[in-house]
């Protein structure tokens, strides 16, 4: 195999590739002629070039068409398109001719030893007529050096407006057909196909990736849809206590959540928490925690007792993805206006009172579920009547203003200590609206969930 333009088999042999006969045997007749290609015939490869780049047939059927023409012109018993892979950093098989495509190998961009590697690097043509007796053979003097009759290497490029030249892939051309090497007309031809295979290949590459984020979108708004689904609605709790939540999500599919959850005895369970981290996963891990939540708040004893089986559920899960998340668990009594709590790393919980504003951290009890060195917790009973409970999440306290600095959890607090006699619906909707002015209306940063309970 020509490893001198890059081509090597699978099997580490040197030996020319599989050719198909019918296409070079019409090659030859036309080759027999002692005169340079034909002007007709450069225009006709031109020709096929824009039509295979321009119609909507598939990448690879379009840069078979090119390669196959190119080849005949210059009358290349052999060639190979190679493209870039950025994320593996190699330079893969896109089209051959005369070869079997199953023994090249992709290319490691960074290989001093490939021609390919080296054309795609220094953005340069290189070739090599054996016919001239002071011409040097550019191959790796380790004996990986390309033994046929010719070849030509030449880079594709693609410069968008105003931008910079970058490099595409490779075209390879060898095993000319006589005697004569590739000449001057067979490089410059070559490399005007190349600059227009390389805008054909990255216009391609604009669909696709366009196609690629059109369905993701709808994935995610499916996603979302689903996800706010899963939200309770306030109705649930009925008319037993005085409560309003809103969740304002910063993506598609965010990582806030909470839960509301009818309990016996005439308690309520109330739950917020924030994944550390947006998209998909931060919506699996949500959509776990509210299953997982339904199924053990009936039957723990305890608020802790929740967040540790919670856990549990969700250790494989927590440990693939590299995410904890904080989770805020009370279980609400509201005729006695008491609250068991457990507090797994969750900074913003507080107690309000009704009479005097009077603000409680409600302290965590234990480090956030997925973090390490989460142990046992302790469960803190706070007993106070007339009394408003808000929660919320990091999206609101560090909510980053119009003129600069933190919405900050300060700012929450003071409206709802200043609103304390109103209805936690008109508390919520006082809270969001100064944050949406301080903010500028901008799209938020990070996810954005309020609380408010009247016990």
């Amino acid at each position: 195999m020509p490893t001198a333009c890059g081509w090597r088999s699978r099997n580490g042999s040197r030996g020319k590739g599989r050719r198909s006969r019918r296409p070079w045997r019409r090659s030859s007749a036309r080759c027999s002629r002692p005169s340079a290609t034909p002007p007709r015939s450069r225009r006709s490869c031109r020709s096929a070039t824009k039509r295979s780049t321009s119609s909507t047939r598939s990448a690879r059927s379009a840069a078979q068409r090119i390669l196959q023409e190119v080849a005949f012109v210059v009358r290349a018993g052999r060639a190979t398109l190679l493209v870039h892979d950025p994320e593996r950093r190699v330079l893969s098989l896109v089209a051959a001719q005369g070869m079997d495509p199953k023994a090249v190998d992709p290319i490691e961009v960074d290989d001093p030893s490939s021609v390919s590697a080296r054309v795609f690097r220094e953005m340069r043509i290189i070739g090599y007529d054996p016919t001239d007796p002071h011409a040097q053979n550019p191959g790796s003097p380790a004996g990986r050096t390309y033994k046929g009759k010719a070849f030509l290497s030449v880079p594709v490029l693609y410069a968008a407006p105003g931008g910079a030249v970058k490099p595409i892939g490779v075209i390879n051309l060898t095993d000319r057909l006589g005697e004569d090497a590739f000449t001057a007309g067979d490089r410059k031809l070559v490399a005007a196909i190349a600059n227009q295979i390389g805008a054909a290949i990255e216009n391609a590459n604009l669909v696709a990736r366009d196609q690629s984020q059109q369905r993701l979108h709808r994935e995610m708004e499916l996603a979302r849809d689903l996800q706010v689904k899963l939200l309770p609605l306030p109705r649930v709790v009925g008319e037993r206590v005085d409560l309003a939540v809103r969740c304002r999500q910063a993506e598609s599919v965010g990582g806030d959540f909470y839960n509301l959850l009818n309990l016996r005895e005439d308690r309520l369970g109330v739950m917020i928490g924030d994944v550390t981290s947006h998209g998909f996963g931060a919506a699996l891990i949500m959509a776990l925690v509210m299953a997982a939540s339904g199924i053990h708040a009936e039957s723990a004893e305890t608020p802790g007792e929740v967040l540790e089986r919670i856990e549990r559920s969700l250790t494989e899960e927590l440990a693939r993805t590299e995410m904890f998340l904080t989770l805020f668990y009370g279980l609400v009594a509201p005729d006695a206006g008491r609250i068991v709590y457990a507090n797994a790393g969750h900074a913003h919980a507080f107690l309000v009172s009704a009479r005097t504003g009077e603000t409680t951290r409600l302290e965590a009890t234990r480090p956030p579920l997925g973090a390490p060195g989460a142990g046992r917790d302790r469960v803190v009973t706070c007993e106070q009547k007339e009394t408003l409970l808000c929660l919320f999440t990091d999206g609101v306290a560090e909510a980053e203003g119009e003129r600069g600095g933190r919405f900050g959890e300060e700012r929450v607090l003071g409206h709802v200590a200043r609103l304390r006699d109103r209805s936690a619906r008109e508390i919520l909707d006082a809270v969001f609206a100064d944050l949406a002015a301080f903010t500028g209306g901008a799209p938020p940063a990070d996810d954005r969930t309020v609380l408010i309970l009247r016990m």
